[in-house]
């Protein structure tokens, strides 16, 4: 067929048209296939939430035999691992602070209690907030293509230019301080808590608020906006305030208790002892730990009913941190991301023994766990929560650091309900994680030089749950101090002599071997010198 000049143009415009709009049409569709093999290759990366309790004992959840209500921490058990002997740093911001950097707290600069804004020491290993020689793990998981949120408690940094949005974290709730009312912000002349909003300071509402509820609240609210802007995984860290003093709780909760403590720490301590040797988290040599002289026996106390309400208080705090846990699953659940995200949960030290009522913030005309109220449990119920350990929060001893450790995660842990028996701390998290997202370890980072990991990845033990062999780990808070290398530690209290645990044979530090086995402690009051000249332990004697 013929066709004239204008013709031949007009079919020729028409060719190049089409041959454009389909090149258009592959670019683009091979533009989007690229996008969506991305996205695939991404959410293949796990996403991670690292969940923490404060004060709370070793023996405290339901799968670590306590007779406390926590099922959703305990279905995580049932379906995946628990750590038999986890170490945290026996104190909120020395553990919160190794959390972050995988550094020794002393290298860390928070190697003591941190001070209000403006009160800090001078740049050191006891400045009191994190130094900018340590790089968080929000900060180092960026380059892998992690966003990170931090709902909960801070503790490392008061100042607002030590705030989580300067260290990494895209969006924050919480309380920057230490422990407040989970009603109310509440003050005092001696500190001002504060709890902020991203860069924000934020103050609760004056009704309908709750610690414990607000965190998880926020927590999930992180979770749902990242799933609808990002297909990136994401680092979640929860860090609750409960069951940290004051003792409050929702009456709900409380009213699930009522009666359950009236029989006394003596014999639950038995039976959470019990429990803890059937369910294989210690051995046979691994003894309960006498009761202190200072603790009356539960048959000898007069007010029973006001020491029972103590812990039915305290169980409901535990058990609405368990609820909120529960919330959190759900989300990842409703989503889509609960098989390939790894869940950790654990506790920043042991049960704590203070007692605060002689604060002066407690009005005795009503009942402890409710607003206005402000009590503690004291030593004798935090006996109970570190069976079969002795000592408590502060102390280096069993009591102190000893933390359960439950790890989830579908898509890699195979094994469910599964005892581990793997020496951690909390300074591994760090190299976990990182190994875990596939990023290096940074030298360097925004032109400060970064302090090697004190810490280990743990990713292979929470595989194939092999222990994996380690150095001595080394503490050090407030001239309480301690050495394990293996199955010895040597340990001491800032006001005694130094003693010598084979932890194997003797798992509750019952039976002093230094005088039996001086070679052992020389050798490792070796390492521990040489460990707190590096790091800048200074003196407390």
């Amino acid at each position: 067929m013929m066709y004239d000049d204008q013709t031949n143009k007009i079919i020729g415009r028409k060719r190049l048209l089409l041959h454009v709009s389909f090149s258009a049409i592959v670019v683009i569709f091979l533009a989007l296939s690229g996008c969506q093999s991305d996205a695939i290759q991404k959410n293949t990366q796990p996403n991670i939430v690292l969940i923490m309790a404060d004060d709370m004992g070793y023996s405290d959840l339901g799968c670590y035999g306590s007779e406390i209500e926590t099922p959703n921490l305990d279905a995580l058990a049932k379906n995946g691992i628990r750590f038999n002997r986890f170490y945290n740093n026996t104190r909120c911001c020395p553990t919160r602070a190794t959390l972050l950097s995988g550094l020794y707290p002393h290298n860390a600069g928070v190697g003591k209690m941190i001070l209000p804004a403006g009160k800090e020491g001078p740049e050191g290993p006891y400045q009191g907030y994190l130094t900018h020689n340590a790089v968080t793990i929000a900060e180092a998981l960026k380059p892998a293509g992690y966003h990170s949120y931090l709902s909960g408690k801070w503790h490392v940094g008061e100042a607002a230019e030590n705030w989580p949005l300067t260290r990494g974290f895209e969006r924050y709730f919480g309380l920057i301080s230490g422990a407040s009312s989970y009603f109310e912000l509440l003050n005092n002349p001696e500190r001002q808590r504060v709890m902020a909003l991203d860069n924000q300071s934020w103050e609760p509402p004056a009704e309908g608020f709750y610690m414990t509820d607000a965190i998880t609240d926020r927590a999930i609210e992180w979770i749902d906006t990242h799933h609808k802007q990002y297909s990136a995984p994401f680092f979640l860290y929860v860090a609750y305030t409960a069951p940290h003093w004051p003792l409050h709780a929702m009456s709900e909760d409380i009213a699930k208790y009522q009666g359950k403590y009236d029989v006394g720490w003596d014999s639950l301590r038995v039976q959470r002892y019990s429990n803890l040797k059937s369910l294989g988290l210690i051995n046979e040599n691994t003894l309960l730990s006498k009761r202190p002289e200072e603790i009356p026996a539960w048959a000898d106390v007069e007010d029973k009913a006001e020491w029972a309400r103590r812990m039915e208080v305290y169980a409901a705090m535990l058990d609405r941190m368990d609820q909120g846990i529960g919330r959190i699953i759900e989300t990842l659940k409703e989503q889509g991301d609960f098989d390939n995200t790894l869940i950790i949960f654990l506790s920043d030290n042991g049960a704590s023994d203070e007692n605060v009522e002689k604060r002066g913030l407690n009005d005795p005309s009503i009942p402890i766990g409710l607003k206005g109220s402000y009590a503690a449990y004291r030593a004798p119920w935090a006996n109970l929560s570190n069976t079969p350990y002795r000592y408590f929060k502060k102390s280096i001893h069993e009591g102190g650091i000893a933390s359960p450790l439950i790890a989830h995660w579908p898509s890699r842990i195979k094994a469910k309900n599964a005892i581990v028996d793997q020496l951690g701390s909390v300074a591994d998290f760090h190299p976990t994680f990182l190994e875990i997202a596939g990023v290096d370890y940074p030298t360097t980072f925004n032109e400060y030089t970064i302090k090697p990991t004190d810490g280990i990845s743990l990713l292979s033990a929470l595989e194939t749950q092999k222990p994996i062999l380690r150095q001595p780990l080394f503490w050090e808070h407030g001239g309480n101090r301690a050495i394990r290398d293996k199955d010895w530690k040597l340990v001491a209290h800032s006001w005694s002599d130094w003693e010598l645990y084979n932890l194997k044979e003797d798992g509750s530090e019952t039976n002093d071997l230094i005088r039996q086995y001086p070679e052992i402690a020389d050798s490792l009051l070796q390492l521990y010198s040489v460990w707190a000249e590096k790091v800048g332990v200074r003196a407390h004697n």
